[in-house]
């Protein structure tokens, strides 16, 4: 557990069982509705993620690509819920693993949460994130034959794309 760069940054419900349980992991500042933000290296997101699920986090709510600039990281970041009954406020906690622009990999978190499929083939498709180990790693919004990823910031559009025949 660490909270360096982030000396605001308070370790919440969710670092603590993390960091009593032996996970390595960073605290993040909570967003503006107080939703925790932990940051986890890739190699460790799997484990982190089992644990998380068994801790009760049953539902990825989002899963999703962000682009922290041209030339800097790009972030695969997952938003859990503990979803049960009755209750008014389920506990939530976001996870973000940073990745270097030039190899993107991170694995695939849909053995513990299928809801990840199309997310997943969503954040490839746009940024060119790459989850190890998804069953069906595709473009899912772009022609297949598309050259590039047009949600990164350094993206530069093409002038002109011949649509194929669909017969």
């Amino acid at each position: 557990m660490s909270t360096t760069g982030y000396a605001n940054a308070q370790v919440g419900k969710v670092g603590q069982w993390l960091a009593g349980n032996g996970f390595a992991y960073e605290s993040l500042d909570v967003d503006k509705s107080g939703v925790e933000i932990i940051k986890v290296e890739a190699d460790f997101l799997l484990p982190i993620c089992t644990a998380l699920y068994a801790y009760g986090f049953n539902y990825l709510q989002c899963q999703c690509g962000i682009d922290m600039g041209a030339g800097s990281d790009l972030v695969s970041m997952y938003h859990l819920i503990k979803v049960s009954d009755n209750a008014d406020r389920p506990e939530e906690v976001r996870v973000k693993v940073f990745l270097p622009r030039e190899n993107p990999r991170v694995p695939s978190v849909y053995w513990i949460w299928k809801t990840a499929d199309w997310q997943e083939r969503e954040s490839y498709d746009m940024y060119g994130i790459i989850y190890d180990g998804h069953p069906n790693l595709k473009r899912i919004l772009m022609p297949e034959d598309w050259v590039g990823y047009p949600l990164r910031k350094d993206y530069i559009s093409p002038d002109f794309y011949e649509l194929q025949d669909a017969y």
